[in-house]
């Protein structure tokens, strides 16, 4: 009965689902494709908040272990395995970018983890470092609570609070530089419409009620820095790039 059951499940794929499937696991890696081409094309990362890579990275390094302890959707374990590659070649990116600029104006590099420069080391190694450091701590504290409905629902809660705040970095950059000079609006534009499309996806397929709350925050997040393009742009020209 089992085997039926199984065989009707894979039975109910169509082209439309998996086209919505392949949409969740890539979509939300492209809308950073444009801003690593405007970071590739300036040479200059100031407009763009690393700490954006920082919030994605946590909050999909503890999907994965929420996906070990619940076991959802395939497609949103695979999303979280793109966009942490996808964070990794950011940062890479703004590593290289920063590093020859301080070569430029003979600037110290940062190497170190001094708590003063968190998440402004100069070395790409360092993130890996954390990451790795952050992913071996989950895998020990699953290890002992796996078992613990409670701790795997307060896994996926972290997890969602912290990818419902993906462009509150952005926005908090924005409104200090009180500009968006440097930021790819092209990428807040998908931003807006990946999350549109996954909270809906979220909703259709039943996820979670963790991942559609974080999809609506994002959406909230996202219009709000749209608004602050058209704010700051009143006196300087809007680049799409």
């Amino acid at each position: 009965m089992d085997e039926e059951a199984l065989l009707q499940e894979e039975g109910s794929w169509t082209p439309l689902s998996l086209l919505a499937s392949l949409l969740m696991v890539f979509g939300g890696a492209l809308p950073y494709v444009p801003q690593y081409q405007e970071i590739r094309r300036s040479g200059n990362t100031d407009g763009f908040s690393t700490r954006v890579c920082l919030v994605l990275l946590v909050a999909n390094i503890l999907r994965v272990f929420f996906w070990i302890g619940k076991q959802f959707e395939l497609t949103l374990l695979l999303q979280s395995v793109v966009m942490i590659l996808t964070m990794f070649a950011m940062l890479h990116l703004c590593c290289t970018v920063q590093n020859s600029n301080r070569v430029s104006t003979k600037q110290h590099r940062i190497t170190d983890l001094d708590l003063r420069y968190f998440w402004r080391w100069s070395a790409f190694e360092d993130y890996l470092l954390f990451c790795f450091g952050l992913a071996a701590l989950c895998a020990v504290v699953s290890l002992l609570l796996m078992d613990s409905s409670v701790f795997v629902e307060t896994l996926g809660s972290l997890a969602v609070t912290f990818e419902a705040m993906l462009g509150a970095p952005q926005l908090l950059r924005n409104f200090n530089n009180r500009s968006t000079k440097g930021m790819s609006v092209k990428m807040v534009l998908l931003w807006t419409a990946g999350d549109i499309f996954k909270t809906t996806y979220f909703i259709t397929n039943q996820s979670p009620v963790q991942f559609w709350l974080c999809g609506s925050v994002q959406i909230l997040i996202d219009v709000a820095i749209l608004l602050q393009v058209l704010l700051y742009s009143q006196d300087t020209r809007v680049k799409l790039g």
